[in-house]
């Protein structure tokens, strides 16, 4: 039976695909190599593209979901950042394939002041006042209300903060997700891709994913 990992990258309302936040940083190429290194394809790793301007979260989740209702072994999902969005959409949608979650730098949801500047980028950016509010709507993560978070007691979750914290990416958000996922774990942080400051970090978060994943 293959493994499947699925990698959902950061990013929203912009620019941002797979190859810019896990390809050009290292990611993909250390993962592919250290999940399967002998070419078995014992394990499958799915990068796609989260649609780069969708006008809610659904939409991202089903375009997201095509790649899981393709797949009948187990699915092992890594959501980045606002990724971590549509990833625990998707644990929510697939339960009986998904099994382990890894909720990496996210974004952090219910911070006003935080909230208001990101509604002003994606603004910048062209996205409707409407679709901003939609997007920008939720709990400890946007677009997710946070009694689902407790339904993901069910399979092994962890939580990857960003180290240091920063006003995107607080600290306080990795703690309600561990006191709101019974069960959860905390893994070692680091920096998010594609900063300036993850370069020395790319074999940390590798081993860190694939111990996670196995």
């Amino acid at each position: 039976m293959t493994t499947s990992v699925l990698l959902v990258h950061g990013g929203l309302w912009d620019a941002m695909d797979a190859a810019a936040f896990w390809g050009t940083p290292g990611i993909t190429a250390g993962l592919t190599a250290a999940l399967d290194p002998d070419g078995s394809g014992r394990v499958e790793l799915l990068a796609p593209d989260r649609p780069p301007r969708a006008a809610g979260w659904d939409l991202e989740v089903a375009a997201l979901g095509e790649h899981l209702a393709k797949r009948s072994g187990p699915v092992r999902i890594v959501g980045a950042s606002n990724g971590c969005t549509a990833a625990v959409l998707l644990a929510v949608r697939f339960p009986e394939l998904v099994d382990r979650l890894l909720l990496a730098w996210p974004a952090t949801g219910d911070d006003p002041a935080g909230n208001e500047r990101a509604r002003a980028g994606i603004m910048n950016r062209g996205c409707p006042a409407d679709v901003a509010d939609g997007l920008l709507r939720g709990g400890i993560l946007r677009g997710v209300p946070d009694p689902e978070l407790a339904s993901l007691d069910r399979i092994r979750v962890a939580v990857l903060p960003s180290v240091p914290e920063n006003p995107s990416h607080q600290r306080k958000t990795v703690e309600k997700l561990l006191r709101s996922i019974r069960g959860s774990r905390e893994l070692a942080g680091c920096p998010e891709p594609p900063t300036p400051g993850f370069p020395p970090f790319l074999d940390q978060l590798v081993r860190t994913i694939v111990e996670f994943v196995n």
